[in-house]
């Protein structure tokens, strides 16, 4: 086996083992935190969250991507487009913070229709800039194909923060469920912060404060110039999330259904069922993350064939993973939500959600793959037209009256339109790319 072939094999593993036990301390997390805060505690926490992941996806602006690939391409000092990045991302934070300080009442009580959750927005904001910092060194090191500190840092991270839960949000929740919720939350800012502590012992040690670690507008402009595309598709995403429970809860308003009836359904389809069938997700983001930089590389040297090797190693690796974990979740669904969460509830809506989902495992390594390609923006037009249609799907059901089996069947259409459209796109680009360097 080459060394080439060694690094990606690696990489990969690394982040796989890494990811898997980061991924049962997360478990043990969600266990812990969910049987504190109870139902209520969940469903506040739910509703607030895809404003958070539209949020966390302008704060981060897929800088990390864009680091992996200019340190993977060797564009420039890699500790300067480091440090390039950290100062922009931390400029993009400070503006989101003042932002959701002056419109959290509104998008709490007018958008979401639930003023309690005003002030977990505010509190959600708050974590940003540590969940940026991570997000960006991560990003590093993923250029650098060194996974060993990224792998570090989850552990450590989650480790941490399964250790505060367990003593601080037993205390708060005595306080009331507001408090709980609230503390859960700001809790993500101890455990980046050691995240981030991880990162820096694996920094470079002899590092020239005046020449290196300034940023530079070039280094700057090549960062933006690759995330501005990617982040798209990823804002677009999250846009169409951002707007799924405020289209849902108005027209199931509208409907006749109450509004305790939407705050549980909707909070035990996102912590329960979503929860249970993204759970082998780490395996995909750990091949995608060890992709970009590969494909990136190999690109950048015009080895055709090693792109188009590389990227179907990554498909099936996902394709896998995908059918084992679906068939597995889907056979076993009661068994894992009640030892999971004690309750049944959401078992319904995995039963259709399953066999799909086979298809969603897709989705990360073809985007990655796109990205890597210079394709970022053909991989956002289609998650454009996926949200459009989705958006759609899902305001046209909701007034059928089958209650939270609109977001279902809405969810279920996006993903097979998304994955197929992205499938499409990357075959003919690998096309277009081979027939260029056979024309050269």
């Amino acid at each position: 086996m080459s060394k080439k072939n060694n690094i990606f094999i690696k990489s990969t593993i690394i982040l796989i083992f890494s990811g898997l036990l980061t991924k049962v301390i997360g478990f043990i997390i969600r266990i812990v935190y969910t049987r504190i805060i109870g139902p209520y505690g969940i469903s506040l926490y739910t509703i607030a969250t895809p404003t958070y992941s539209l949020l966390l996806t302008i704060a981060t602006l897929a800088i990390p991507i864009s680091i992996s690939k200019l340190v993977a391409e060797a564009k420039g000092r890699s500790i300067r487009i480091l440090t390039s990045a950290a100062t922009l991302i931390l400029a993009i934070n400070a503006v989101l913070i003042l932002i959701i300080f002056l419109t959290h009442d509104f998008i709490a009580s007018t958008m979401l229709k639930e003023p309690l959750a005003g002030p977990i927005l505010i509190a959600m904001v708050l974590t940003l800039p540590f969940v940026s910092i991570s997000s960006v060194l991560k990003g590093y090191f993923a250029g650098k194909q060194n996974m060993l500190p990224h792998a570090t840092s989850n552990i450590i991270e989650q480790i941490i923060r399964l250790i505060i839960i367990i003593i601080v949000l037993p205390i708060l929740m005595e306080k009331g469920v507001m408090y709980a919720v609230i503390g859960l939350i700001l809790l993500t800012i101890i455990s980046e912060i050691s995240s981030i502590i991880v990162f820096f012992f694996f920094l470079p040690r002899k590092i020239n404060l005046h020449t290196k670690l300034s940023p530079t507008k070039n280094n700057i402009s090549n960062i933006l110039d690759i995330s501005l595309p990617t982040v798209s598709s990823r804002i677009v995403g999250n846009i169409g999330y951002f707007f799924e429970p405020i289209i849902l809860t108005n027209l199931l308003l509208l409907s006749g259904y109450s509004n305790s009836y939407i705050l549980a359904e909707y909070g035990a389809y996102n912590a329960y069922s979503i929860s249970l069938l993204t759970m082998p997700s780490f395996f995909v983001a750990a091949v995608s993350t060890s992709l970009l930089p590969e494909v990136s590389k190999f690109y950048a040297q015009g080895n055709i064939d090693m792109v188009k090797r590389r990227i179907k190693q990554g498909l099936f690796f996902a394709l896998v993973i995908g059918l084992t974990f679906s068939f597995f979740i889907f056979t076993f669904r009661d068994f894992l939500l009640f030892t999971l969460y004690k309750t049944t509830i959401g078992s319904k809506y995995i039963k259709i959600l399953a066999p799909v989902f086979v298809l969603f495992y897709l989705e990360g390594v073809l985007t990655s793959s796109l990205q890597a390609l210079g394709n970022a923006k053909i991989s956002m037009k289609i998650s454009l037209y996926g949200v459009i249609l989705k958006l759609i799907v899902l305001a046209a059901l909701s007034l059928c009256h089958i209650g939270i089996y609109s977001l279902v069947i809405s969810e279920i259409i996006n993903i097979i339109f998304v994955v197929t459209l992205n499938f499409k796109a990357l075959r003919k680009c690998i096309i277009q790319q081979r027939r260029k360097s056979q024309d050269k």
